[in-house]
């Protein structure tokens, strides 16, 4: 994983928006971009916009951390958390080899 790549995670990960997103697809994976709407606006309480939450799944895709995969003509994200691992580790191993405590 290269920086830019790290940056992106972590990017991903600070907006609670997408926070949000991903402690729904790690409950409940393979969900439509409908499925996460109507979750959102039902357990938050203020719907967002389909553009907003597609805008949000676009950014946590090109992070790594949602992958898509098509039933029929539905399209169905679920969670990787593979690249968080791999962030962490990166992260948290360049301050522990250069003497720095996480």
């Amino acid at each position: 994983m290269d920086d830019e790549q790290l940056d992106r995670v972590f990017k991903a990960l600070a907006d609670p928006t997408r926070r949000r997103i991903i402690d729904r697809l790690r409950e409940r994976p393979d969900q439509s971009l409908f499925q996460i709407c109507v979750l959102s606006a039902s357990e938050d309480g203020k719907a967002l916009s389909r553009q907003a939450i597609t805008q949000h799944l676009y950014m946590l895709e090109k992070a790594g951390l949602v992958h898509v995969s098509w039933s029929g003509r539905t399209k169905l994200h679920s969670l990787d958390l593979a690249p968080l691992h791999e962030a962490m580790d990166i992260w948290l191993g360049n301050h522990v080899s250069q003497g720095k405590r996480p």
